[in-house]
């Protein structure tokens, strides 16, 4: 194995390379004391910033703070791949039991509304967050991944997506994109490359802006909910908030929170991110069109082309600490750089001699059924939105609208999304927890390694459908 060619300006962690390139935002003031609102939201990514921005948006005489452990956009708000997609990770056949099928064209016809959304309120609101709509590109590259992109496409067919808004790419249809050994790939329009800080950064400009109080450095340790004299409260190091409204914005994070250890699986996602590519390689590998790129593999990769002409990249890699432990600052192992970095130059071989710059990591939150849910109690007082198991940059924005309208107890067609209240299991103790993520994705590997050196394995491997079985997916 060659070395990985890297920058002298390399950087592993330090929250993520989108934070290095804006540079860390400067911290907000703490909570100074037991405080009083009429919404307290914890966590401020993109779900919490969203809440806000719409309750205040919608009746700004409502007096809501954010409370947030480190700064706005410190979790997976501020490192993921910059996906602002149509993609829905729950499952559809899931969702149509307790609302039927409708209900789930709605809400993924609602995800594709929800990609314009984002896009048209960063404009309004003057958020210049890179965006370029160039739609998403999804490739193959082995027969057996060219079969499954075609029955995930047929299959995604059935559950709200027209032609039109995800098909096989023929000819010269779309846009150029070299991607090696690539034997099919699917094209659909519901998406735009972002930069994820200064997306995160600029909603917090915003919503302050509007009369939200965002409190940084300030954990929470407890959401507690309206008890028979009390108001629903976040109990933190600084303080107490009392508020008729708490909402859970933690993702990847709630099981931080006392009581609520097991609710979400803390899964890591790592990213690497090149020097900017010279003139002469984006003339080989084209990508004029911005789109968002990912492939057809059991553990996938998903990547961009950068405002400044970088490729980031992002995968898996180690999915998952024992003890739903959390990282500090973003750092990744080496063996996982060195994962992406292969998966890179597969890609793309011309671009093995470009130095990476930058790697990082994140947590995002898995929910025991890969379901992602938004839930409003009116007795309890609590409130909650999250489990987006990767697709959360248009997810959130969904959550947020949704939220206010439970919030407000408005009864809309966002309320009668079948996500809408889904109930979810607890994950199993450790250390079944931490085995069984270790089986899955190695199982998913190994269905890959199998698919990609066999020439005519052209179905997907059945090691793949033992790890979803064993998944719950």
């Amino acid at each position: 194995m060659r070395a990985i060619p890297r920058s002298s300006r390399f950087a592993n962690g330090s929250v993520s390379f989108w934070f290095r390139e804006t540079g860390l935002p400067e911290r907000r003031a703490s909570l100074p004391g037991t405080a009083d609102y009429d919404v307290c939201v914890v966590g401020a990514g993109y779900t919490g910033l969203w809440t806000a921005y719409y309750l205040k948006k919608e009746q700004p005489d409502l007096r809501v703070a954010v409370v947030e452990r480190e700064f706005a956009g410190f979790g997976a708000s501020g490192r993921n791949g910059g996906w602002l997609s149509a993609e829905f990770a729950g499952s559809r056949e899931r969702y149509a039991q307790s609302h039927g099928k409708a209900a789930m064209v709605a809400l993924q016809r609602a995800m594709m509304d929800t990609v314009t959304e984002v896009i048209s309120v960063a404009e309004a609101e003057g958020v210049d967050a890179d965006i370029v709509r160039g739609g998403m590109r999804l490739v193959a590259t082995n027969a057996a991944q060219r079969e499954r992109l075609a029955e995930d496409i047929e299959y995604l067919q059935e559950w709200g997506y027209w032609p039109d808004d995800i098909h096989l790419v023929e000819g010269d249809h779309e846009p150029r994109l070299s991607v090696s050994g690539a034997v099919a790939s699917a094209y659909s329009p519901h998406a735009a490359r972002v930069h994820p800080a200064k997306l995160v950064t600029g909603l917090a400009r915003v919503v302050e802006d509007l009369g939200v109080t965002i409190f940084e450095g300030t954990a929470v340790e407890e959401i507690r909910p309206r008890g028979a004299t009390t108001r629903p409260a976040a109990v933190t190091e600084h303080g107490t908030v009392y508020a008729d409204h708490v909402v859970r914005a933690t993702e990847g994070f709630t099981s931080t929170l006392r009581g609520q250890r097991r609710d979400w699986l803390p899964m890591n996602s790592s990213m690497i991110a090149t020097e900017p590519l010279p003139a002469e390689l984006w003339e080989k590998i084209g990508w004029e069109g911005r789109e968002v790129l990912g492939d057809a593999a059991h553990s996938y990769v998903y990547a961009q082309r950068t405002a400044d002409d970088r490729i980031a990249i992002g995968g898996r890699g180690v999915p998952y600490r024992f003890g739903s432990a959390q990282d500090q600052d973003g750092a990744t192992q080496p063996q996982v750089i060195a994962e992406l970095w292969h998966a890179l130059i597969r890609m793309f071989p011309d671009v093995a001699e470009v130095p990476v710059e930058h790697a990082w990591s994140g947590v995002l939150g898995v929910p025991r059924d890969w379901c992602p849910a938004v839930h409003m109690d009116t007795g309890t007082g609590l409130g909650w939105a999250g489990g987006y198991a990767g697709s959360g940059v248009a997810t959130s924005n969904l959550a947020g609208r949704t939220l206010r309208d439970l919030i407000l107890r408005r009864e809309t067609d966002l309320t009668r999304l079948p996500w809408v209240g889904h109930q979810i299991r607890s994950w199993e103790p450790e250390p079944l927890r931490w085995v069984g993520t270790q089986v899955i994705y190695g199982l998913y590997r190994t269905a890959d390694r199998r698919e990609s050196r066999t020439e005519d394995r052209a179905h997907t491997s059945r090691f793949a459908g033992i790890a979803t079985r064993i998944s719950g997916r």
